[in-house]
């Protein structure tokens, strides 16, 4: 499946990119490596992508969701923006050279967008797991990409 979601035209304010913002990503994503996946109830991993771009690593920590399968489930939600965050355009130009860590382990994914009843079954899974993506599908008029995270 196609990595083809389009950025909306309305949604959330973002951040830009400033120190505070790359300090409070770091610091999740250190959190996020001791505490075994979770902080404040949530279970967080670190995704390593090939930026599209630069060619170089780039980390983010992010929620994640269990999928079918022994797989994982993460949304480029981008907590309801009008635009894909930029690690989704990273997964679409190299979704087969990703790697997440989770638990002190770091392992090789393939990444999937879902599409269809695969991902309105995901989606609502993600909802239903935590209620504030929810609001994020309000925020924005773009459809919220579900992934899938298949290990390699």
């Amino acid at each position: 499946m196609s990595f083809d979601t389009r950025n909306g035209t309305r949604g959330a304010k973002q951040p830009s990119a400033n120190l505070f913002l790359k300090l409070g990503n770091k610091l999740m994503m250190s959190r996020a490596r001791k505490s075994n996946g979770t902080m404040a109830g949530m279970r967080l991993l670190v995704l390593t992508t090939i930026g599209k771009k630069s060619g170089e690593p780039r980390s983010t920590p992010l929620a994640w969701f269990p999928g079918d399968d022994s797989t994982w489930l993460i949304a480029a939600s981008a907590a309801g923006g009008a635009k894909n965050p930029a690690w989704y355009y990273n997964l679409a130009a190299t979704p087969d050279r990703v790697t997440i860590e989770l638990g002190g382990e770091t392992i090789p994914v393939v990444a999937e967008q879902l599409h269809g009843e695969d991902r309105a079954r995901a989606w609502a899974a993600i909802v239903e797991s935590s209620a504030n993506f929810g609001s994020y599908e309000e925020k924005t008029d773009r459809e919220i990409p579900v992934i899938r995270l298949t290990r390699a």
